[in-house]
């Protein structure tokens, strides 16, 4: 595992530990010697996150459409920046990009982006590690419904399991790497 692409808010929420566990993962994955992919821009989790790679030496790929571009004010200090037409064009080269994901805490893109490479994994599209960093909880209540669904026969326990949680950063890049040996 080399990439990891991280899906998070383009705000930065209303506690200061989002920011910090930005950091906290961009420290990480340096310290794994994991390049970050990202959605390009320098607001929110995803500005803080690219910053923290960046100022420690990391590679940072970021991917964000025209129409982003002044939106999310896409970030000009990255390693490699790509300016896609559109929202399909930036997943499908975030994912093609990546050897894993994570999802931090976000908003609906950061949902969508999380549950579309759940689903190829579902689906067979492709055979990379998903996980969610749950920050204080963030996500408890999403993992709650994911096994209320699987409970009403909507999702199948295995497919419950794609979905990789964990509250540390170190925990879940070892999660995600270890379950592509």
């Amino acid at each position: 595992m080399k990439t990891i692409c991280v899906y998070c808010g383009a705000n930065p929420g209303n506690h200061p530990q989002y920011a910090a566990a930005a950091r906290a993962l961009g420290q990480a994955m340096v310290a794994q010697n994991l390049a970050l992919v990202y959605g390009g821009g320098n607001v929110g989790l995803m500005g803080i996150i690219a910053d923290e790679v960046l100022k420690l030496g990391g590679e940072v790929t970021g991917v964000i459409p025209t129409n982003l571009v002044e939106r999310e004010v896409g970030h000009t200090g990255l390693t490699r920046q790509f300016i896609v037409k559109d929202m399909h064009e930036r997943k499908a080269m975030m994912a093609s990009l990546s050897d894993g994901f994570i999802a931090m805490p976000g908003g609906m893109g950061t949902l969508e982006e999380l549950f579309e490479m759940l689903t190829w994994s579902q689906l067979g599209l492709h055979r990379k590690p998903v996980g969610l960093l749950n920050v204080d909880g963030f996500y408890d209540q999403l993992s709650g419904f994911i096994a209320h669904a699987s409970g009403e026969g909507f999702i199948r326990s295995q497919h419950v399991e794609l979905m990789q949680v964990e509250a540390q950063p170190e925990r879940l890049l070892q999660r995600l790497k270890a379950s592509c040996a």
